[in-house]
């Protein structure tokens, strides 16, 4: 027995904090020494985890020697082993109150009932885990399965006192009243075996951690002074414990962990083999968009070319027959020069369409249409195809102007196909632009009959075409859909209408 203990009584209660006592009882040559607390609070006082009935005649005495028995309003139980609630039943007979509550958590109740407790239950996780009793405040905070399903600890926050239950209580065959330095070498052992795991004991070290504490006063062991505290929280937290400790369990917990790791790196080979795929589907479209762009810029070419050639033979002709005039020369000139600027402006639109944006913008869904029209209405009007545009004022969406102008392009596009494939008669594009419930919609529908149910839901898968392998890839609407919702959280979406089908691109309103 150590100096210290051979200084103090343990034959009477030992205040170790202000208004709060250990009350236990000195055990010679027991390691397993249990300690119930007492918590003065006037005719509202508070006894914490009383014990066995190997300490009941030193416990009652030491409190009646501080207040009374009669005093108690609550018991504390942390958690539901004998040593700790055993004598409850005969301390409930010398408390004699009807307002006497036991607090504990309601996992613990069907357990604690078969000492034939008597008295109601106070149960923390019903009463927001605290207490006010005048001017004493309580705190609990759950640590389950350790080692009880219901476990928790008490933290009293005006003399920073925490009661850990089992947490932290120490077997020693030389027992100190207040952990030294080396306290962790004789609370390994109990914490090896009676806590479940190493991952459930760190959830409960970590709450704890988070305390304002300067005194732990476990049911087992020593009392912990605030120098101690940090360092063995730190040793605890490592400590192998519960199935940890079990060679069986550590191997298969360790065979888990290799396993995991294989397929983790099977998932970021995956991983990449799919972000290769999808940068080659993307330049397979690309390479198809570029020789969809080149024939529109040949076709919006031709009149102007055909006009200039036609000028240029014009002003030959005159030259000879010396009947060319200046006034006309000039006039003829600048109309040449018109067609020019025409053809560069077509040059230009394309090159902007082209061009992927490097970062998100606001920008007006009207301005897209609005661009994405000088692109395709050339074609459209060639094929003899109406488009009634429906606009909406304030249509505001945040992400990638010009790959949302592609992808409007591509709906666009695949709706003159299938008018001109079906030789719908009256062909027509409705394009619709509104607003509702703080969202954008874009919707491009057709009178083109529509697609077939059996397409429909492969309709976005990459390389799927209804159209002759010489008109398409199969990658627009695939590479359209990974545009609106992966790169700008929006959504693209088909159905079909009476007519046709209907393309509907769904963003979220921005402000401008």
């Amino acid at each position: 027995m150590s100096t210290i203990l051979v200084s103090m009584d343990f034959t009477q209660a030992i205040e170790i904090a202000k208004g709060i006592y250990w009350i236990g009882m000195y055990l010679p040559d027991d390691p397993f020494q249990c300690h119930p607390y007492f918590i003065e609070n006037g005719k509202d006082s508070i006894l914490v985890d009383p014990g066995s009935m190997l300490e009941f005649d030193a416990v009652v005495r030491k409190i009646n020697a501080i207040s009374s028995m009669k005093h108690i309003r609550y018991i504390i139980l942390h958690h539901q082993d004998p040593d700790l609630a055993a004598s409850v039943p005969e301390m409930e007979k010398l408390i004699d109150r009807n307002d006497l509550q036991i607090i504990t958590h309601s996992r613990m109740v069907p357990l604690v009932k078969h000492y034939l407790i008597q008295s109601d239950y106070y149960e923390i996780d019903r009463h927001a885990h605290q207490l006010q009793c005048g001017d004493l405040e309580l705190h609990f905070i759950t640590t389950p399965y350790c080692h009880s399903p219901g476990a928790f600890v008490t933290y009293e926050p005006r003399t920073k006192t925490l009661f850990s239950g089992d947490i932290f209580g120490g077997i020693e065959e030389s027992w100190e009243f207040y952990a030294e330095d080396d306290y962790f070498e004789k609370a390994r052992q109990f914490h090896a075996e009676y806590m479940p795991s190493r991952d459930i004991f760190n959830y409960a070290l970590n709450k704890i951690e988070a305390l304002d504490m300067e005194l732990i006063a476990p049911q087992h062991g020593s009392i912990i002074k605030k120098p101690q505290i940090p360092g063995l929280i730190e040793q605890m937290k490592a400590l192998e414990c519960g199935l940890y400790i079990e060679k069986e369990y550590r191997h298969e917990l360790l065979y888990t962990i290799e396993a995991l790791k294989q397929k983790d790196m099977a998932l970021e080979a995956s991983l990449k083999a799919l972000k290769e795929k999808e940068e080659f589907l993307f330049q397979k479209a690309k390479m198809a968009d570029m020789g969809e762009m080149i024939g529109n810029i040949a076709h919006q070419w031709r009149q102007p070319l055909a006009i200039n050639n036609t000028i240029l033979s014009i002003l030959k002709e005159k030259s000879k027959m010396e009947i060319l005039d200046n006034a006309e020369l000039l006039g003829k000139l600048e109309e040449m020069e018109h067609n020019i600027q025409y053809m560069s402006k077509t040059i230009d639109d394309f090159m902007r369409f082209y061009h992927p944006s490097k970062k998100k913008t606001v920008f007006s869904v009207s301005d897209v249409i609005a661009h994405a029209l000088t692109i395709i209405q050339p074609v459209l009007d060639k094929a003899g195809i109406r488009l009634d545009l429906t606009e909406c004022p304030d249509a505001y969406v945040k992400g990638y102007m010009n790959e949302y102008t592609q992808v409007v392009v591509s709906i666009l596009t695949n709706a003159k196909d299938a008018l001109i494939e079906r030789k719908t008669k009256e062909a027509r594009i409705d394009v619709t632009l509104a607003k509702h419930n703080g969202n954008i919609t874009l919707t491009i529908s057709d009178n083109a009959g529509g697609i077939e149910e059996e397409h429909m839901q492969r309709i976005f898968d990459p390389y799927f075409t209804t159209k002759h392998k010489s008109m398409g890839t199969g990658l627009g609407l695939y590479i359209s859909k990974m545009i609106i919702e992966k790169n700008m959280g929006g959504t693209l979406r088909v159905e079909n209408s009476d007519e046709g089908a209907a393309f509907s691109i769904t963003m979220e309103h921005a402000d401008a």
